[in-house]
């Protein structure tokens, strides 16, 4: 690891790629754009993403969140999460004349399709990801009757189906991806014949906050990870840290949640965002710890990421408009 440290030997190690993946920056923009091309009040089922900061600073602006349609005034704009619906979902939107702006993350998007894909073929599907979960709930409610909840390896042997020569496994993106490939490795051992998706279902940006937290944590004694508790991702990101090698890992949702017992005889302070946090957040952290000494500052890079989602169709001028 090259850079130099300060003079006391502390320094920081900054993560990349962190922060904003696509799929969230498109689902926030989604917001903003419904709120400036038709005013507030803007519904939004579920919270947009999973960050505190982020739901907060859109409620000021006008968006209010709800957790069904069925708590949306008929007739009215409603937003669809990062995290995507089933179709129930949206038969209840539509049987309430809502006018639904769809910014589910075009990869979540991928994965709802290869479930249709593979229940139209009367596959058994074993869905790997945690149960209740946003995601989850959308991607089950494709296919209710041919998908099965995989919540880890453990859960492998309470897995039945129907012919063990037609089981597919597809994934919840914000998974870990060790973990992930523990559970189908589990699974393969019951069912050596198990298919997998098409495509990677674990998303890039998952994987690439990952990537970057194992190069960074084995020269960490503390990792911060920016994120809220609710957010699979972030969460994960501990996970990784204190399983490639950091002396400790914790979640905050702002600077002012660090513990300054956290830094006592700490050299190294490793920093990273989940996929749903907007930089100022993390902005917050390096000051923080440069006001207590923590000034030398190096990013630790792995990837770069150049991939944009355009927004939902809802929201693009129309033809006649261009």
């Amino acid at each position: 690891m090259s850079g130099t440290a300060g003079t006391d030997g502390k320094r920081v190690l900054v993560a990349k790629p962190r922060g904003y993946c696509a799929g969230v920056d498109r689902a926030v923009e989604a917001v903003e754009q419904a709120l400036e091309q038709h005013g507030a009040p803007v519904y939004v089922r579920k919270q947009i993403v999973h960050n505190k900061h982020v739901v907060e600073t859109l409620s000021e602006r006008g968006a209010v969140f709800v957790d069904e349609t069925t708590d949306v005034p008929e007739g009215a704009i409603v937003v669809f999460s990062a995290h995507g619906v089933s179709p129930e979902v949206r038969d209840e939107a539509k049987a309430r004349s809502l006018q639904t702006i769809d910014a589910t993350c075009p990869l979540v998007t991928k994965v709802h399709q290869e479930a249709k894909r593979y229940a139209r073929e009367d596959y058994d599907i074993l869905l790997v990801g945690h149960a209740g979960h946003e995601e989850v709930e959308g991607t089950s409610g494709e296919a209710p009757t041919h998908i099965q909840l995989v919540e880890s390896a453990s859960d492998a042997d309470k897995v039945t189906v129907r012919d063990p020569e037609k089981v597919v496994w597809l994934s919840q993106t914000t998974l870990s991806v060790d973990e992930t490939m523990d559970t189908v490795r589990a699974l393969r051992d019951r069912f050596p014949t198990l298919q997998n998706p098409p495509s990677d279902d674990i998303c890039y940006a998952t994987q690439n906050r990952q990537v970057a937290v194992k190069a960074m944590a084995p020269h960490c004694d503390l990792v911060l990870v920016v994120g809220s508790p609710n957010s699979s991702n972030s969460v994960r990101l501990v996970e990784v840290a204190l399983g490639a090698g950091a002396g400790a890992a914790h979640l905050i949702d702002y600077a002012r949640e660090i513990d300054e017992s956290w830094l006592e005889g700490v050299r190294t302070v490793g920093v990273t965002s989940g996929a749903s946090v907007p930089e100022v957040l993390v902005r917050g952290v390096l000051d923080y710890l440069a006001e207590r000494g923590w000034e030398s500052v190096e990013e630790v890079t792995t990837a770069e990421e150049t991939l944009t989602f355009a927004l939902p169709r809802e929201l693009r001028p129309s033809r006649a408009a261009r």
